[in-house]
């Protein structure tokens, strides 16, 4: 019998423990959200929030509920830009790197 790992588990613990891949992640969460796509920007930040962070010391640091950031980040959730913007930075602050955004020409 082969034995497997949960996905979302794997994803956490390799996020905690190598930097590149956790910016990697922010990154794609960035650019999923300015690329129109809400939805899977707030799965990754959820998964890098968990690894990172915390969700605990990232209501502390936003001054909002634990909860209210759960659901903010869930599949169905719907954070306010400035509810975003807070959530980004914290991550930014704790990976120590800063975003920045470019436009290239479609193919």
């Amino acid at each position: 019998m082969v034995l497997t790992r949960d996905f979302k588990e794997t994803v956490k613990e390799r996020a905690a423990r190598d930097p590149a891949f956790a910016k990697a992640m922010l990154d794609e969460a960035a650019t999923a959200f300015l690329n129109g796509e809400p939805h899977v920007a707030r799965l990754i930040l959820r998964d890098l929030v968990n690894a990172s962070v915390g969700f605990e010391a990232l209501a502390a640091q936003t001054n909002r509920p634990s909860k209210s950031l759960h659901r903010m980040l869930s599949e169905k959730g719907n954070p306010s830009m400035d509810n975003l913007a807070a959530i980004f930075g914290a991550v930014r602050e704790r990976l120590g790197v800063s975003i920045v955004a470019h436009a290239v020409e479609l193919a």
